[in-house]
């Protein structure tokens, strides 16, 4: 079924695991029958949750949306470290986890608050040279690339069971989570990678407002355009 017309808006959805961003966008395009489709943040292949799809001439507050704080929660494995700091990785050592206790564990995530620099990881998609860090990683090539500046405004455990610690976390754009679970097994002794994460807020956008991509499709085009946030509402203040 053919839109309409060409509507405008931004739509709140629920990334499944193992679609990528474009996997997204691509499907969310085939249902409206629209090209002018983007989005305001990527997410990994594996993680999950919220992302905010910009239709029409929506696409123009990307990167107002991009600049926003973001929340996940997630799980750390630790005990196993990886060349992608995630569970996609290979893994490159096994060590033993010492008897931690709560106590010591919240001590070092409360360590991470605050404003740092941090070391981006070899396997991401930051271009030096022209070339995308990750096209070199699996070549086993190590590139020089300078530290970013974030902020960690919480870090929560959620849930103490070694070896996994299951986590809240609300950082500014361009944090990578995956490199704060690798620190953080760095820092316990054993190592450790982010084994789960999902994204459940960017700013005001909340998780719970989104639909999944099967609930989308399922629904009229109208239904769709009825559940668009409008510009005005969700960039106030920012001219098209």
């Amino acid at each position: 079924m053919l839109p309409r017309k060409e509507f405008e808006g931004v739509l709140l959805v629920d990334k499944p695991t193992e679609h990528t961003s474009h996997d997204v966008v691509a499907r969310l395009r085939r249902k409206l029958n629209m090209r002018r489709i983007g989005h305001a943040g990527t997410l990994d292949p594996a993680a999950t949750g919220l992302m905010i799809l910009l239709i029409g001439k929506a696409t123009r507050i990307s990167q107002y949306l991009i600049s926003l704080d973001k929340e996940y929660e997630g799980t750390i494995e630790l005990g196993k470290v990886t060349d992608s700091q995630d569970a996609e990785g290979e893994v490159l050592e096994t060590r033993p986890v010492p008897p931690l206790t709560e106590e010591e564990v919240r001590a070092v995530f409360t360590g991470f608050l605050g404003d740092q620099y941090q070391m981006p990881p070899m396997f991401s998609a930051i271009k030096i040279g022209g070339v995308p860090l990750y096209k070199n990683a699996r070549k086993g090539i190590e590139i020089v690339r300078e530290p970013r500046f974030i902020r960690i405004m919480s870090f929560e455990l959620l849930r103490f069971a070694p070896p996994q610690l299951d986590f809240r976390l609300r950082c500014t754009k361009g944090t990578y989570v995956r490199t704060i679970a690798h620190d953080l097994g760095q820092k316990l002794g054993c190592g450790g990678h982010l084994s789960a994460l999902r994204r459940t807020a960017t700013d005001k956008f909340h998780l719970s407002q989104a639909l999944t991509l099967d609930q989308i499709e399922a629904l009229s085009i109208p239904e769709i355009e009825r559940r668009l946030i409008p510009v005005y509402e969700a960039a106030p203040g920012v001219a098209l």
